[in-house]
């Protein structure tokens, strides 16, 4: 059914919904390991779309011609242009909504990190802090919201990375700048806290078995 809707009707929802799953199936299952690692990828990524799309014109071209759920598509007017009786989109490719939610991902474990909030199996009701997430969602969705007016005030592509780059990194390290952690965010590392997880269960056990064999020996 999803087969024949999407790729015999090419209806933007669908395309949609299903190019949303995949950016979430992306985050979830990917990390970044440290903040350093993630603000190497974007302003590489910065540079490398700023090319491809004002240098050449072979991003552009790609993402037009080939049908699938590899962007969001979004109609800039419900009425459908009398020429081609279709409606008129606009197009943001997956990788801008998955590399900075690799990011974002990685601010929220920072967030956790700092509220002493365990990062391997999280509570999805527990409140705590997040200053950092918030600060670079709020951050990002301008840059997108930037990124839409851009480019139909100029009826030209462009590249999102452009604005959701210095969005992202500055908003975190503004953050981090104000709340004097500069160095704890720099120094952060996913890894290094998951060694410290795994170490913690370790002891945890070797400490209870003691406890375990003198209740055997008080039932004998």
């Amino acid at each position: 059914m999803v087969y024949l809707y999407f790729f015999q009707g090419k209806h933007w929802t669908l395309n949609n919904v299903l190019g949303i799953c995949f950016c979430l199936q992306g985050i979830e299952r990917f990390s970044l390991g440290t903040y350093k690692i993630g603000a190497i990828l974007l302003i590489g990524l910065f540079f490398y779309d700023i090319f491809w799309v004002f240098g050449t014109e072979v991003m552009v071209t790609v993402a037009k011609n080939l049908d699938g759920p590899i962007k969001l598509l979004f109609p800039r007017s419900l009425i459908p242009n009398p020429d081609t009786g279709k409606i008129e989109l606009s197009l943001l490719g997956l990788g801008d909504i998955v590399i900075p939610g690799f990011f974002l991902a990685l601010l929220l474990r920072f967030d956790a990190h700092l509220a002493k909030v365990g990062t391997t199996k999280i509570d999805i009701h527990q409140s705590f802090p997040k200053p950092y997430f918030h600060s670079a969602l709020i951050a990002y969705v301008l840059g997108l919201i930037t990124t839409l007016v851009v480019m139909i005030q100029f009826n030209a592509a462009q590249p999102a990375l452009l604005y959701l780059v210095p969005a992202c990194l500055g908003s975190s390290f503004l953050c981090a700048t104000i709340r004097g952690e500069v160095k704890e965010l720099l120094d952060y590392s996913e890894e290094e806290e998951e060694e410290e997880t795994a170490d913690t269960k370790e002891a945890d056990k070797a400490s209870s078995a003691p406890e375990k064999s003198q209740e055997a020996k008080k039932e004998e």
